[in-house]
């Protein structure tokens, strides 16, 4: 039985296309996946602000929350809590150069009204929590804008969306580049100075995806690690990548299975899910992958995570300080390695 509960996306069971070519699977409703997500052992679901309330420009504030509330009744209907709203800048026209960064003011206050709506549609499903994807924001252009100014623009949305409400939090989710080349607000780092700089710190961190480390050619159990140690850890997105390419979105320990291992193990070792936290996961199916089989990367990765969290349940802490304090790092590591092939030490 697994210590943690799990969160997914809309968007990780999708119809497959991609920049190089169309849909190879079916489009499913929002409906049918609510059902197969409890199915499969999921706790939560996590929104972009157009996946509750699709065409959301079109709609007066009343609307809004009213379609919310409906897609509350069918989370309600399946046993699912909602864990975050994400507004979903990056596709819209207004944000070609950025949504709070952008050099027009009218499109800086398209993605505060944005953000003000995913605040609106969050009360409605029952969640606190904002998560900032920073997918445009920083420079196409490296003088085309300042990143001194850029990054006063972030801390200035962020403590718009504060004042908006007084008890919501704000999540931002780091990522060096793609689609953007250079990035503001890069890692768990950056993410750390820009909550600093708020007005209220204690309501703004950080969304941890494997991935996204990977990309800034960090370590994500570390990039977690350091998050976990200022309470700064919102929430994750666990998956996988291989290498220094664009964003993967892989099934979780697929590539890296040490790695993931050592994610699992450190969420583990700090008590994550104490305070309600969730395992979210961001992980896409195969464009080979059929109709019938649309489910199963995530199924992969909740079993893959699960079997870890056991290992690390397993973990000899007293062999291991033996080996610290005996230098002995190599017996360390192949200990590590016996256990995750399942081994007898």
């Amino acid at each position: 039985m697994s210590k943690f509960k799990f969160s997914v996306g809309p968007w990780n069971v999708h119809a497959g296309a991609d920049s190089y070519g169309p849909a190879t699977r079916s489009e499913i409703s929002l409906e049918e996946k609510f059902k197969r997500f409890a199915e499969i052992g999921f706790d939560a679901v996590q929104f972009h602000d157009d996946d509750a309330v699709p065409n959301i420009n079109d709609l007066t504030e009343e609307e809004i929350k009213a379609e919310a509330r409906r897609v509350k009744g069918l989370l309600d209907k399946y046993g699912l809590k909602a864990e975050f709203v994400a507004p979903r800048l990056w596709m819209d026209p207004h944000t070609i150069d950025g949504g709070f960064m952008s050099s027009r003011k009218e499109d800086r206050e398209f993605a505060l009204w944005r953000s003000f709506r995913s605040i609106d549609i969050a009360r409605e499903l029952g969640c606190d929590l904002i998560v900032l994807w920073l997918a445009r924001e920083g420079t196409l252009c490296a003088e085309s804008k300042s990143p001194v100014w850029a990054t006063h623009q972030l801390v200035e949305a962020i403590n718009r969306m504060l004042e908006y409400d007084k008890t919501i939090r704000v999540c931002i989710e780091p990522k060096p580049n793609e689609p953007i080349d250079r990035s503001i607000c890069g890692t768990m780092g950056h993410v750390m100075a820009v909550s600093a700089a708020t007005i209220d710190p204690a309501r703004v961190g950080g969304n941890l995806e494997s991935a996204h480390a990977i990309l800034a050619g960090l370590d994500p159990a570390h990039e977690i690690g350091f998050a976990m140690a200022f309470n700064k850890l919102f929430t994750v997105h666990l998956n996988d990548q291989n290498g220094i390419k664009y964003d993967q979105d892989k099934t979780f320990g697929v590539e890296n299975l040490r790695q993931a291992f050592n994610q699992v193990r450190v969420l583990l070792e700090n008590g994550y899910g104490s305070h309600g936290e969730y395992v979210g996961l961001d992980v896409k199916a195969m464009r080979t992958t059929t109709d019938a089989d649309c489910y199963k990367h995530l199924e992969n990765s909740l079993a893959i995570f699960k079997a870890l969290e056991a290992k690390a349940e397993r973990f000899d802490y007293a062999f291991r300080d033996k080996c610290v304090e005996n230098r002995d790092l190599e017996a360390l590591e192949m200990y590590t390695m016996k256990l995750l092939m399942g081994i007898d030490q």
